[in-house]
């Protein structure tokens, strides 16, 4: 099972100029619709003078939620050839936004899927790409003289540490990859008297 996937750290922009017309091209980390909304919104209030606001995004691990929206251009010149970038670099959690400023020159239909397409494709060849994994959170429970065997657990699967505390009874919680998920607990369900919860 994959467990892992790309997406973009920050953001990054990429400029297209064609007949006059100028293309700014925006891209961004985003995890919701909501945080897709706030970004367009702010762009048509910071880029208030410009004729077009165009954009695509895809969300989640598995890529299942997209959207291209060509705001007014006509219909495919822009959301979808800013989406096939988004999708050949393998990419999720993006969205790029693509400002147009009309240059009073029509560029015709093929000329506005190049000029989308080249602009997108600019400012992802600025992305700092990184690859992230699926994660699910545990919760271990033990009593103190345990604490050897867990950390050991820890040590083997190179697992990140959340919140711990330590008293008569300790709790620690571990963050693992979904491929090394099954593995991890079989090891910890193996101390007698360690519970596991996943929390996550």
């Amino acid at each position: 099972m994959e467990d892992s996937y790309l997406t973009i750290e920050g953001t990054s922009e990429g400029l297209y100029k064609e007949k006059g017309s100028k293309f700014l091209a925006f891209a961004y980390r985003v995890r919701s619709e909501e945080e897709v909304r706030e970004i367009v919104q702010g762009l048509r209030k910071t880029y208030y003078d410009a004729r077009h606001w165009c954009y695509a995004y895809i969300l989640g691990a598995d890529k299942k939620k997209f959207r291209a929206n060509d705001d007014g251009e006509p219909g495919n010149s822009a959301g979808a050839p800013i989406l096939g970038q988004i999708r050949s670099k393998e990419l999720t959690d993006t969205l790029v936004v693509v400002v147009r400023y009309f240059g009073g020159t029509k560029l015709g239909v093929s000329g506005l899927i190049n000029a989308y397409k080249t602009s997108a494709a600019e400012a992802l060849e600025e992305a700092d790409i990184i690859e992230e994994f699926l994660m699910k959170t545990i919760k271990v429970t033990f009593e103190y003289p345990l604490m050897n065997e867990v950390m050991k657990v820890g040590k083997t699967f190179d697992l990140d540490f959340g919140k711990q505390t330590f008293d008569t009874e300790c709790h620690i919680e571990f963050m693992v990859r979904e491929k090394l998920f099954d593995q991890v607990f079989a090891k910890l369900d193996d101390i007698d008297g360690v519970r596991v919860n996943i929390l996550s």
